[in-house]
């Protein structure tokens, strides 16, 4: 673990369930009870928050840190920040370390913008002519120009966000700490934070990023860590280890059809796999029927994992597949291909049975192929147009921007 800004090793903590002490006359029993307690078994009421987890980071690399509500994501920041102590193992930051963490808790409501720059850059450790060297640049930042001598009472809370923001971003830290901050103000305010954070990675800061904003994790991030239930199911790169958070397979609710399907390019086949924009794609699926149907058809959808977004969807009678007519017990197998017309990001396939006389689902297979889109142009949407252009007058061969 040499060389790590970042070193989270074998750490486990430990809490009780409805544990609250609001006196010295309960906190003093209860420690007396810990001390009494040492070498025996824990109390019934104690639970593992995080369990055995370790990870590193290095200067320039980042680490997103996913999973559902209550998989100890918020333990693990508090145990970075020093405001919780581990019950076994340990955990070491090296360098001047900056947290990105409800980032205008530390504002003055009655203090103008101005003055709580300086009050909250003394917060995060800042020197006063540290903050005064960057303070046009600060307030620039946050396009509070005309509002900075104003009491940030009068502030909306996204004025309040990008402020906040702004003063611990222009922080020079060797390891930054971040929870969720980059979806604050509006869209190109977020572009902004985003575009900072890359800065920030390129000059050799070590970043840990807790976030459930699953697109900015994977732009980010350079490894990705995935927690339920204080346990750290899976670390790796960003596409492996989101690919396995999205991923729900198997027929939902409905036993009438048993769906398998498989995703194959020219160059791979089955597991999640990297392809190029408008890159030929096809879907081989397979229908176990449980039930005899006269007309059924099925359904394909494509999502955006990462936002969560509906992108595509269409129905087998309208790309040439005839109604599908079946007995129980009897497999059928189709074949669906399709350009992979998208902009950067992890995809998921739904594939769907239908019965149309009887308006019902047959099947519902969610998640059972995913792909990841890359490209080395950035692109805004979802679709990939192959916008061209060239100057006006002058006659010139169109040219994809990424292919």
């Amino acid at each position: 673990m040499s060389g790590a800004r970042v070193v989270f090793d074998h750490v486990w903590k430990q809490f009780t369930r409805g544990e609250r002490h609001d006196s010295l006359r309960d906190l003093v029993p209860s420690m007396m009870k810990r001390l009494t307690r040492r070498g025996r078994l824990e109390s019934p009421d104690a639970f593992w928050a995080v369990e055995d987890v370790s990870f590193e980071v290095r200067e320039g690399e980042a680490l997103g840190i996913i999973g559902r509500n209550g998989a100890g994501k918020s333990t693990i920041l508090k145990l970075l920040t020093r405001i919780l102590r581990p019950t076994r193992g340990s955990r070491r930051l090296e360098g001047r370390t900056g947290a990105l963490i409800e980032i205008a808790a530390g504002f003055h409501p009655d203090l103008t913008g101005r003055e709580n720059v300086f009050l909250q850059g003394a917060i995060m450790g800042m020197r006063r002519r540290e903050i005064a060297a960057r303070f046009d640049e600060i307030v620039s930042f946050a396009g509070l120009e005309r509002f900075v001598d104003t009491p940030v009472k009068r502030y909306s809370s996204g004025m309040n966000a990008r402020l906040g923001f702004s003063i611990a971003a222009h922080f020079s830290p060797d390891v930054l700490i971040i929870d969720e901050v980059l979806a604050v103000g509006d869209r190109a305010f977020q572009e902004k934070c985003q575009e900072r954070m890359r800065r920030f990675r390129s000059e050799g800061v070590a970043i840990v990023f807790v976030s459930h904003h699953l697109a900015a994790v994977a732009q980010l991030c350079s490894q990705v860590l995935l927690l339920e239930s204080g346990v750290a199911l899976k670390i790796g790169t960003p596409t492996e280890v989101i690919a396995a958070y999205c991923h729900r397979p198997g027929t939902e609710r409905y036993e009438h059809v048993t769906v398998a399907a498989t995703l194959r390019s020219s160059r791979h086949i089955g597991e999640v796999f990297d392809v190029e924009p408008g890159e030929r794609l096809k879907l081989d699926v397979s229908l176990d029927f449980r039930v005899p149907v006269e007309r059924a058809k099925i359904g394909v959808v494509v999502r955006d994992q990462t936002r969560d977004l509906y992108v595509y969807g269409a129905s087998s009678d309208l790309v040439g597949v005839p109604p599908i007519r079946a007995a129980a017990g009897e497999t059928k197998h189709f074949v669906f291909a399709f350009d992979a017309n998208l902009t950067r990001g992890l995809y998921g396939i739904e594939v769907n049975v239908v019965d149309p006389d009887r308006h019902q689902f047959l099947a519902v297979a969610r998640g059972i192929q995913q792909f990841n889109v890359v490209e080395q142009v950035t692109y805004d949407g979802i679709a990939n147009l192959y916008l061209t252009g060239s100057p006006a007058g002058v006659r010139a061969e169109p040219v994809a921007l990424a292919r």
